[in-house]
């Protein structure tokens, strides 16, 4: 009984220490999670990464570096690098947010409803690490109708 207890606390253990666990996902797949104490995450972003990413912020409508960018690749979680959306999914919605009809695949982001400040919406959080992406609003264009409204500080950028 004290083996088992000392093996499992040594794999927890090395799940704390390393940050990641496994999450499965469906159609079997299974993505490696990111965890961090909320003083880890202090030390590895910015001060406005941490405020949007952990603290569910919102950057100021249209001063992100991501709102009128237009290259080719995948943007990814600023947090974790988890590839989010694909720039062939990005279009300009008006809202001074990046926005994206489309995740690159359903395993890519979460979706919650999200009850503060007095409004009913959706929120998406990063698969793999939880931060906080933005919101999805059912008034995208087709072929999905969605409207992924992401804040720049939650994204970085890897050109195709």
């Amino acid at each position: 009984m004290k083996k088992l207890l000392l093996v499992t606390t040594l794999i927890f253990a090395g799940l704390i220490f390393t940050g990641q666990t496994k999450q499965e996902l469906s159609k079997g797949f299974v993505m490696d999670k990111v965890v961090k104490s909320d003083k880890e995450w202090q030390t590895c972003l910015t001060p406005e990464e941490y405020q949007v990413l952990r603290a569910k912020g919102t950057e100021r409508a249209f001063t992100g570096k991501f709102y009128k960018h237009k290259e080719e690749g995948t943007y990814v979680c600023a947090a974790c690098g988890n590839g989010l959306f694909s720039s062939d999914t990005k279009y300009d919605s008006g809202s001074g947010w990046p926005a994206f009809f489309d995740a690159l695949d359903e395993t890519k982001v979460n979706t919650k409803r999200d009850i503060s400040y007095g409004m009913v919406r959706i929120e998406i959080t990063c698969a793999k690490c939880d931060s906080h992406l933005g919101h999805i609003f059912e008034d995208g264009p087709k072929p999905t109708g969605l409207r992924y409204c992401v804040n720049s500080l939650a994204l970085d950028f890897k050109a195709k």
